[in-house]
């Protein structure tokens, strides 16, 4: 087994570095009038696609490997989003002039907001884990809108207005080791013991603890867990976009994780950064045919003429 947990790490790894030098080697391989294969803006929707990745990854040790449903995860990202931009922008005032001093800032402050995502796991999680199906479903939706609702309300954080101002400390470098450790962690726990417990409590909670294991507990610690992923992804998607609203972490927002979740497929790690990769593109590969979205209703405007 540690044979296995070996490989797939080594696995996992190379796949994102291989995938890091084609994207800078696109980014300076230039097109005919000299510009980049990839420009700005094309490194940052792949910035996206590595912070969505962990996101939906971290939402399948719940949803996928423990068999519990949640739809509330948006919600410890705003935690963590929240709460390092606050960090390092309104307390510590930090600076991308001086990377030597930003960046153990950045790293202290994404950790920080990780730890409090994962308290607030906790507070959602200890009393609520012992309900399912959709009962937990709207409990954790209820916990993600409360989450929303107290930042629009405080003027601290920006209230309705956002907070900007953020610090641009998320590179692509940044974004690929942020992706590597986390996935890496993540897999490892999966294919441990405690992910086979997991597995165990999702299959048969009846069956799981007459092998004494402790499904609530073990529920609650996955769910807290998942969380702080949550949480620290929410802090480096803050550092990338520099600006922060409560609507970017809305139901809609949660609800686009459980598709890349479930298209990906919800048991597969493999899936769950398949699933964020094509539908973070697709909107944008798409894009272009907007102007068309309004033919069918023309063409039936002209027939029924």
């Amino acid at each position: 087994m540690t044979f296995l947990r070996t490989h797939r790490t080594l696995a996992t790894v190379i796949a994102f570095v291989l995938a890091y030098v084609v994207i800078k080697l696109l980014s300076v391989l230039p097109l005919v009038d000299g510009g980049p294969l990839l420009n700005g803006y094309y490194i940052q929707l792949i910035a996206l696609v590595g912070i969505n990745i962990v996101m939906t990854v971290s939402l399948g040790m719940v949803n996928g490997f423990t068999g519990q449903f949640s739809i509330g995860h948006a919600g410890f990202m705003a935690v963590g989003a929240y709460t390092s931009a606050m960090i390092t922008t309104v307390w510590l005032h930090t600076s991308t002039a001086n990377p030597w001093t930003a960046y153990p800032v950045f790293i202290a402050a994404i950790l920080t907001g990780g730890l409090l995502a994962a308290a607030a796991g906790y507070l959602v999680g200890a009393p609520s884990l012992r309900l399912k199906g959709d009962y937990l479903a709207i409990v954790t939706l209820s916990a993600n809108e409360l989450i929303r609702t107290v930042i629009r309300v405080t003027e601290v954080l920006g209230g309705p207005r956002g907070l900007g101002g953020i610090p641009k400390l998320t590179t692509l470098e940044v974004v690929f080791v942020f992706a590597i450790v986390s996935v890496v962690l993540m897999r490892n726990y999966l294919f441990s013991s405690y992910g086979r417990s997991m597995k165990a409590v999702r299959d048969s909670e009846i069956a799981a603890e007459s092998m004494a294991i402790n499904t609530t507990r073990q529920k609650v610690f996955v769910f807290v867990f998942s969380a702080f992923f949550a949480g620290v992804s929410g802090g480096v998607f803050a550092h990338l976009l520099q600006f922060i609203h409560p609507d970017n972490f809305s139901f809609v927002k949660s609800l686009e994780y459980l598709i890349y979740l479930y298209v990906g497929g919800s048991t597969s790690i493999s899936g769950a950064m398949v699933g964020p990769a094509i539908f973070t593109f697709l909107p944008e590969l798409m894009r272009g045919l907007q102007k068309w979205r309004l033919v069918p209703q023309r063409h039936r405007k002209e027939v029924s003429a």
